[in-house]
């Protein structure tokens, strides 16, 4: 708030000088103690009385941003540089409107006038380093920052702001000790506290995290998106205390509008597709809405060949990398020019320099602002851009609202809508979003014929024979085996587990090892089940061909429910080993099925979750059903749709020719179903 005295209005009578004088005392007071309210009908009567009164039009400026009326501030401080242009705080709150309202030059500009007038102005270099953060110039923020401090070594928001950029960086222990040295500062700083809480999620510290987000739901409950890290963090690592009831919260908070999670953080959690809609619009309009004026305004490109770009920050030793390598080096290059965009910096590992040399061209953007990569991407001329990270972790959402490409696609990193208008298709098949569910995307729907997911026929599995005895495994148990993240475990699911560990004798259950807290709180939870926990086994994490080789000493992969098995269950049916899958509400829990139906293992659904104990039950204690299916699994793997790279890419592509046509047409973006009937005619 800027107190700065009041411009002198020479017609004035003492006796109204005096009263606005103490008007102006009352209503900074109550500005203070947060009666918005009341400050502002003071505020409003002072102005009422002396028009060119400074101080209360700087300060109902900085009312009207702390409410989100931008313009309105906008308007009160133009008034107020009329009568004074030598005011550094004016333009502290002229920058922190125009960055509200997406202006973020403009706030820069701001920024700089404040500091040409007052060069010491510590908040004035904070603020500029937000600015710089969000055009993507990090190095440049950051030095930012070290001027704020270097004029303020106690500014608690520039220390945490400073651990902000330093996470980006990866510099985690300095980013840690940035948030440190903010809490020592200000031990009451929510935001710096949920700050800390996510660096240590992502270092898979989750117990920790929790404390911190603990700490800051004391003290600023309603900070937006907190809830949700909250409960994410608890479902890494298996605390499972007051689990409904945090799910009942964010669900209510999100039928009310609140920003109370981002999308990912509920998929685990039996929200269902509907809520997960209405959450990812939530974010998307508070993250990333459209943009006012977009790159691309309705031109039409006259290519040879289709140009399609596929954006990604997990061009790397990565899952999506996993399944899609083999895909894109099999595009048809007569008729598709394939373009890739890393929003990270080159990885040195086989996965990503497979990557660069399978794309026709490779740009990495990870250092450039999200104007800029759309800014390229139309300098391209982009036909058909594929968001392959949707709402995961380093997605670059905003590149996609500013339009850069005619056509935008949604498809295999995130498994939902991106509740986005800008977002034209989601990639999916008819297992994965039936026709009466499709009012819950707010993209057009691909239907692909068998499975959505690219697979690649080549993935090598190491001949390294294991034995049971050395992955921590009794030779004569039945194993059931699941290697999802821990974050997709609830406490449901676990209760059929464990009554699947007691009926079946000598059984054990396969885990990854993930954290210490979930071997710790899975051990706890099955006792409490009336388990032993050597019944749980935990497998530390591994080279994947020597992963997928260990898949053979297990006997059945039992799926999670909400958030199922996606490369995971990929992996598992490619090494050979059974996936049991229940068939869940929303596109997250519908994966399992699409990859069983496109390998001819329906059987292997189950429709609910007694059907799918029961069913996992039977195939522990008859061993010649199990061996049927493993043999049938043995023969579908390369008979049937799902691990057939070829025939899946000739199908997507002809998806992205459909898209292509329409667009070319004039026709706006409309469901589209794939069949094969096109494959009929040979390759030239």
């Amino acid at each position: 708030m800027n107190e700065t005295p009041r411009h002198r209005n020479e017609d004035a009578s003492p006796q109204t000088t005096v009263s606005v004088s103490a008007l102006f005392t009352q209503a900074v007071a109550r500005h203070q103690a947060g009666a918005l309210g009341d400050a502002e009908i003071l505020y409003q009567q002072i102005l009422g009385t002396d028009e060119r009164h400074v101080g209360a039009l700087n300060n109902l400026a900085a009312l009207h941003v702390q409410k989100g009326r931008f313009q309105e501030a906008i308007l009160l401080i133009g008034k107020s540089l009329e009568i004074n242009p030598n005011q550094p705080h004016a333009y502290i709150n002229l920058g922190a409107a125009q960055e509200n309202l997406k202006r973020p030059s403009e706030a820069l500009s701001s920024y700089d006038r404040a500091l040409a007038l007052k060069p010491d102005f510590a908040e004035a270099h904070n603020n500029r380093g937000n600015v710089l953060q969000d055009l993507g110039h990090p190095d440049e923020a950051l030095a930012s920052y070290d001027r704020a401090l270097a004029f303020n070594p106690r500014f608690a928001k520039a220390h945490n702001n400073r651990g902000n950029v330093l996470k980006r960086f990866e510099r985690f222990n300095e980013a840690l000790a940035s948030y440190d040295r903010a809490l020592a500062m200000q031990p009451d700083y929510a935001e710096a506290h949920n700050n800390r809480g996510n660096l240590l999620e992502e270092l898979k510290r989750p117990d920790e995290a929790l404390i911190c987000y603990a700490k800051a739901m004391t003290l600023k409950p309603d900070l937006p998106y907190l809830a949700g890290f909250w409960l994410h963090s608890k479902m890494r690592a298996c605390n499972w205390k007051d689990l409904d009831t945090a799910c009942l919260n964010i669900a209510q908070a999100i039928d009310s509008g609140e920003k109370t999670s981002v999308p990912f953080s509920i998929l685990a959690t039996p929200s269902g597709p509907e809520r997960q809609q209405r959450c990812a619009r939530i974010f998307v309009q508070d993250k990333y809405p459209p943009a006012a004026v977009r790159l691309w305004q309705g031109e039409h490109y006259g290519h040879e060949r289709v140009r399609i770009g596929y954006f990604s920050a997990d061009f790397r030793e990565h899952p999506v990398s996993h399944l899609l390598a083999r895909f894109i080096e099999m595009h048809d290059r007569k008729k598709f020019e394939v373009i890739g965009f890393s929003f990270r910096p080159s990885a040195d590992d086989a996965w990503r320099q497979r990557l660069e040399k399978a794309f026709d061209r490779f740009f990495e953007v990870g250092n450039r602002t999200d104007r800029e990569i759309a800014a390229l991407a139309r300098e391209l001329e982009i036909d058909i851009a594929i968001d392959l990270g949707g709402h995961t972790k380093d997605a670059r959402t905003g590149v996609f609202s500013l339009r850069p490409a005619p056509v935008q696609v949604n498809y295999l990193g995130y498994p939902g809508t991106m509740g986005a208008d800008y977002i034209d298709y989601l990639i999916a098949d008819h297992t994965l979003i039936p026709q009466e569910q499709r009012r819950y995307y707010d993209e057009k729907i691909v239907y692909l014929p068998h499975s959505y997911q690219a697979n690649d026929s080549t993935k090598m599995i190491s001949d390294r024979s294991f034995c049971r005895a050395e992955l921590g495994l009794p030779d004569d148990a039945f194993v059931y085996c699941c290697f999802n993240n821990s974050y997709k475990i609830t406490p449901d699911l676990f209760d059929i587990w464990m009554r699947l560990l007691r009926a079946v004798p000598g059984s054990v259950l396969w885990l990854l090892e993930g954290n210490e807290a979930v071997v710790q709180n899975l051990r706890l939870e099955a006792e409490k089940r009336d388990v032993s926990p050597h019944q749980l086994v935990f497998a530390p994490r591994m080279e994947l061909a020597d992963h997928l080789a260990r898949h053979r000493q297990a006997d059945l992969f039992l799926d999670t429910l909400y958030y199922n098995a996606h490369t995971t269950a990929s992996d598992a049916l490619w090494a050979g080993l059974p996936v049991l899958t229940c068939l869940g509400d929303s596109f997250a829990g519908r994966v399992a099925a699409s990859l069983l139906n496109a390998i001819g293992l329906s059987e292997l659904i189950a429709h609910s979750h007694e059907e799918y104990e029961a069913l996992a039950l039977e195939l522990a204690t008859q061993s010649d059903r199990l061996a049927t299916l493993r043999r049938k699994l043995a023969t579908n793997r390369t008979t049937q749709p799902l691990f057939d790279t070829a025939r899946f890419t000739r199908c997507i592509e002809e998806a992205y020719l459909k898209m292509h046509e329409r667009y070319q047409s004039g026709a706006s973006p409309d469901h589209i179903i794939v069949d094969e009937g096109f494959r009929q005619m040979p390759r030239s």
